[in-house]
């Protein structure tokens, strides 16, 4: 097809945007691939990869499929599609015969990874058409992600275990990104997590948030934050305050597992429109309050008793956000490692990182924890005995109505 015969017009684009979108509910999930790579021919473009990010999230591995080009794993820390991947941004390589294009595959905010092709030439028209493009193919990937194993086994870069695999199952996205607030995760080590995990949900303006440790490994910590998550969904899905949601984990963990287990746990709400923070920690390592780059206190709480010890009701801690402001909560995996010599890394190793990597160039706060978590994970000398889970908010407060006016 010639250069010149090719309609990248806005019309020809939604026409082509909404056929794909009409087959997309009935299509199985491996003929996603030779769809989507008929869908970029249709507008000149060749050598259509599909990346996705691993479990490790250290690569961008191609998902095999009909008519897909399917070269080898791309690193996230330093490749052109790591930086696509990285920066939630459309990223140009000039080339030979044409240009590489590659585009972040965003369902709603959570990142899926990278579509990858070539053009000729490259217009404002191929950049609108391919990011709606792009965004239509993340939400086929995630959707049909439900009904095959094709893509979980693409992420898989080693075995996993039968834990990590039920703490796998029971995530909500990693991140999640609105006008006001960003949240993101990680999980190490990734192919034998077990007792670790963490949850949320934005309902109205109130950010829910929990982030969980249980006691044990491999099957048994796995089954225990599996209860633990799910009696803290029931109670949010339920009840209001902190308090409650602490009171109905603790009886679901006591009643199914008894007196000698338990489940340490960091709860919050952040008012995402004025910055307030309410806080129960109970057992957990207190979390860090990072803002212009550098951890400037930690956000102490009274204390409260592991879940399942049958502990009196909480007293909840108020704190308020300043705009711009991050909150990093980290399991004692992180800074009960042991380094070389034998001393444990501590949190003021971990400070040290945080602050080290602050004054580096931000690249987002998504980018920036996953800088941080294989940072500390460099600093462990590569180990991850124990869980070791971070997840972090990033609150901006403001408003998100004008995203409901259609110009």
């Amino acid at each position: 097809m010639g250069e010149r015969s090719v309609d990248r017009s806005e019309g020809f684009g939604e026409r082509l945007l909404g056929v794909l979108l009409d087959r997309a509910r009935l299509l199985p999930p491996q003929l996603i691939a030779p769809l989507i790579a008929d869908g970029v021919a249709k507008i000149g473009g060749r050598d259509v990869s599909i990346l996705l990010q691993d479990y490790a999230q250290e690569l961008l591995v191609p998902l095999p499929g009909r008519k897909l080009h399917v070269g080898q794993p791309e690193p996230v820390a330093d490749s052109p599609a790591g930086r696509a991947f990285r920066c939630a941004d459309v990223v140009e390589v000039r080339q030979a015969g044409g240009v590489r294009m590659y585009l972040p595959l965003l369902d709603g905010s959570d990142q899926v990874g990278v579509l990858a092709l070539t053009l000729d030439a490259v217009g404002d028209d191929d950049r609108r058409l391919l990011r709606r493009l792009a965004g239509l193919v993340a939400d086929m990937l995630v959707t049909k992600n439900a009904y095959t194993d094709q893509f979980f086994l693409a992420r898989r870069r080693e075995p996993m275990s039968v834990s990590a695999e039920i703490q796998w199952g029971l995530l909500p996205p990693l991140t999640m990104s609105v006008p006001q607030v960003e949240v993101a995760g990680i999980l190490e080590p990734a192919y034998r997590v077990a007792g670790d995990s963490f949850d949320y949900a934005l309902n109205d303006n109130i950010l829910h948030m929990a982030v969980i440790d249980a006691m044990g490994h491999d099957l048994d910590a796995a089954a225990m934050a599996t209860i633990a998550i799910g009696a803290y969904r029931h109670a949010r899905r339920v009840f209001i305050s902190l308090a409650e949601k602490y009171a109905f984990m603790d009886e679901a963990i006591s009643r199914q597992f008894g007196a000698d287990h338990f489940v340490t746990a960091q709860l919050m709400h952040v008012n995402i429109a004025t910055g307030e923070m309410e806080l129960v920690n109970a057992g957990h390592p207190a979390p860090l309050l990072i803002r212009d780059g550098r951890v400037v206190r930690q956000l102490e709480s009274a204390t409260t008793l592991p879940v399942g010890f049958g502990g009196e009701a909480p007293r909840v801690r108020e704190h308020t956000l300043q705009r711009g402001d991050r909150v990093l909560c980290y399991t004692d995996g992180i800074i009960e490692e042991r380094v070389a010599g034998g001393e444990p890394f501590g949190e003021e190793r971990l400070i040290r990182c945080v602050n080290h990597l602050g004054q580096e160039p931000l690249e987002g706060m998504r980018a920036d924890l996953r800088r941080l978590s294989h940072t500390l994970k460099k600093e462990r000398g590569g180990r991850t005995s124990d869980d070791a889970t971070l997840f972090m908010i990033e609150w901006r407060g403001g408003a998100a109505d004008h995203l409901t006016v259609l110009d």
